[in-house]
């Protein structure tokens, strides 16, 4: 087996599994679907994942639900609450003055987490995300903004294995890679996603992310999401680009001296 080749069964039924989490509910054609999978593979992860507990049929309906027991899956793992402790009255504040919900996102794998966000806190907002939402790292703001503040060699190992889990068709992962500016995005300090098509509202929202380092390094992007057809790009970047990136200053320095 070629080294960084991922066991492809096992990468499908970890994708149904965070479908079915993401969701809360759903049906196997839905999870076929989302996971990107045969309708009969589908069934198989299903059943697997049943039989380990880990999801349930729900009462009466064919959908499936996550239990419980997905829990235990992060049983160990103890995540650095700093960032979020020092962002959260930064994002709310700002979220007070410009409107729109911010959100905090790290790199996991090939996407970003959400970390913490304002979307409570905002009317100005489709939908609630909650701490662990994931979205693809070439299709978000906050995704292009992490590629290109990493490491060269770490852009290119997480490029290398998108290639060779063929999950992403290769001729949109060259496109994707093309439009990565990673020079200028590290000269302007931000990145853009004209149309988020990965969350909860696919197509109806753009986004603006901008960095926050510790110490001088990259630590997390920042990300305020805006309708689309309230505002342009444009227009929404000489809005608030300023304050973004002051509050993005702010919080870098409460990590550097917490």
């Amino acid at each position: 087996m070629e080294k960084g080749v991922p066991i492809r069964s096992i990468t499908r039924a970890f994708s149904a599994l965070r479908a079915i989490n993401r969701h809360g509910s759903m049906t196997m054609m839905e999870i076929a679907k989302a996971a990107q999978v045969p309708y009969p593979t589908a069934c198989r992860i299903v059943q697997t994942l049943l039989y380990e507990g880990l999801v349930e049929q729900e009462p009466a309906r064919k959908r499936y639900r996550a239990t419980a027991l997905v829990q235990t899956l992060a049983t160990g793992f103890q995540h650095e609450d700093q960032l979020v402790s020092v962002a959260r009255p930064h994002i709310v504040d700002l979220t007070k003055r410009v409107g729109w919900p911010v959100s905090i996102a790290v790199r996991v794998g090939r996407n970003m987490m959400l970390r913490d966000s304002t979307h409570a806190n905002s009317s100005l907002t489709f939908e609630h995300y909650y701490p662990g939402f994931t979205v693809p790292i070439l299709d978000s703001a906050s995704g292009k903004l992490s590629m290109a503040f990493a490491q060269d060699e770490d852009r290119e190992m997480i490029l290398r294995f998108m290639r060779i889990s063929q999950e992403i068709d290769i001729d949109y992962l060259s496109t994707a890679e093309i439009g990565l500016n990673v020079q200028q995005i590290r000269d302007e300090g931000y990145a853009t996603q004209g149309r988020n098509h990965f969350n909860l509202t696919p197509g109806k929202t753009s986004s603006i992310a901008v960095p926050i380092f510790k110490n001088g390094h990259f630590e997390a992007a920042m990300t305020m999401v805006f309708f689309v057809a309230a505002m342009k790009l444009t227009d929404a970047l000489e809005n608030y680009l300023d304050d973004l990136k002051a509050t993005a200053a702010a919080i870098s320095h409460g990590l550097s001296n917490n």
